[in-house]
């Protein structure tokens, strides 16, 4: 397990906080997925396959372990309350590349908290890991979700169709990319 106290975090606004996840957060972070259960199963598939605390722990174990160098997941602290998790999925130091994934509690929607996490993990990206380009990939339909990435400059690329099994049924993603000489910083 991954040393703490939490070696990446950053202060994103006065309000906004964005910290490495930790087994500790699982009671908070699985309490923000059961009461927002019917908002996010529309959009995530995680959310029927965590049914516990116990459920949520072990993912953030998996996540932390010193062996897993695919994935790096955040907590996002809104006015010292968790309101989301943000990540880096599918590491790829090789190709210099990644993806971002995210979810907010539903009473933090609308605030700009997740465009400026995303911001914030996309200059760690390009300047501390070096990466040349980052992926988000967003459920067709998903407004919310989809102005994040084009506010930030991503490029959409396409469809990947019936990219995602979700609520017994396969889903169309549309998929962003931003390169390094596309950031704004």
């Amino acid at each position: 397990m991954k040393t703490h106290p939490f070696t990446l975090q950053w202060q994103v606004t006065p309000a906004i906080h964005v910290r490495e996840a930790s087994p500790a957060d699982a009671p908070a972070l699985y309490h923000l997925i059961n009461r927002d259960r019917a908002y996010l199963r529309e959009w995530l598939p995680f959310v029927d396959m965590s049914q516990s605390a116990a459920d949520t722990e072990a993912y953030l174990r998996y996540v932390s372990a010193d062996g897993n160098t695919s994935d790096l997941v955040f907590v996002i602290l809104y006015k010292e309350e968790l309101a989301g998790l943000i990540g880096y999925k599918g590491i790829d130091r090789l190709n210099k590349k990644l993806e971002i994934g995210y979810w907010l509690a539903e009473p933090q929607q609308g605030k700009g908290i997740m465009r400026r996490s995303c911001q914030t993990l996309l200059r760690h990206a390009f300047d501390t890991l070096n990466m040349n380009r980052i992926e988000l990939r967003v459920g067709v339909g998903n407004t919310r979700s989809s102005n994040i990435p084009q506010k930030l400059g991503f490029t959409l690329e396409g469809i990947q169709r019936q990219g995602e099994f979700l609520n017994g049924s396969f889903h169309d993603l549309e998929v962003y990319s931003l390169l390094k000489i596309e950031f704004k910083s």
